[in-house]
Formats: structure tokens, sequence, C-alpha cells
């Protein structure tokens, strides 16, 4: 298998993880929402991709990862066996490759932004942001 291939689908993993636990296998036919991160959208795009090139056998499989990881996110050879189905299609499908590649973020871009609590905020980059109540902003 090629180290390219093996890179893509490393650097694919947290979205496809993401997009199975926020889709289940309703990811195959969903379409983007504003609801869902964006980590999980592109990871739902990136499993239609696979789906829509594979054969009825190839699905099949893909589905059954999908809802392994979607019970049980963070089982981590759950995880594996996802990441595996995507590699069984990439080394068939130079296409595919180059597809998947141009959706991924450059390697060294990879960045994840999380905001918790109550008038969080997470942003990649930001101007002014205020959360607070009664707060004056002076520009």
């Amino acid at each position: 298998m090629s180290a390219e291939i093996v890179q893509l689908v490393e650097q694919a993993g947290p979205y496809l993880t993401t997009a199975a636990s926020a889709y289940g296998v309703a990811v195959f036919t969903r379409m983007e929402s504003a609801a869902v991160d964006a980590t999980a959208n592109l990871g739902r795009r990136i499993l239609q991709a696979v789906w829509r090139r594979g054969d009825d056998q190839r699905r099949g499989e893909l589905e059954a990862a999908v809802q392994d990881v979607a019970v049980a996110p963070d089982d981590g050879d759950a995880a594996g066996a996802l990441r595996q189905q995507i590699k069984r299609a990439l080394r068939d499908d130079a296409e595919l490759l180059a597809e998947l590649a141009r959706m991924l973020p450059a390697t060294g871009e990879t960045m994840r932004v999380t905001a918790s609590g109550e008038r969080s905020i997470a942003a990649k980059t930001i101007g002014i942001a205020v959360t607070g109540d009664n707060t004056t902003v002076i520009t």
C-alpha cells in the first residue's frame, strides 16, 4: 500500500469518525447540515464519495464499518476498521484518491477548534467577540 494512501487515511480518520458518530449510516444519504460541525460535514463528504464509487459488496462493508463507529465512537478497533475500508477503496481507484486529497486540508493545516460551555467561542480567526451581559465594545 502506498504511503500516500496511508497518510491520507490517517489524516481523514478524525473526519470519518466524527461523521459516523454524527450521522450513523444515514451519512450516505444526508445533505450537509449547518447544525453539524465542519469536521462531520467533511467526513460525510468523504464517506459519500467512497460510497458512490463502490459496488454493492463494498457499500455493505462500508455501511457495516460506519454502523460500528456510530454505535461505539470511542472504539479504536471500529475506527480502524472504517479506515481500512477507505484504504481498500483508495488502492483500487486513483481518481478517488485524488478526489479525497483535494477535499482534505493540506498537510499541516488540520485544525480542530472546540468551544465548550455557556457563551463559549471557537474560531480559527476572530475580530471582536463578546459573550457577556451589558458589555460595551469600543473600537
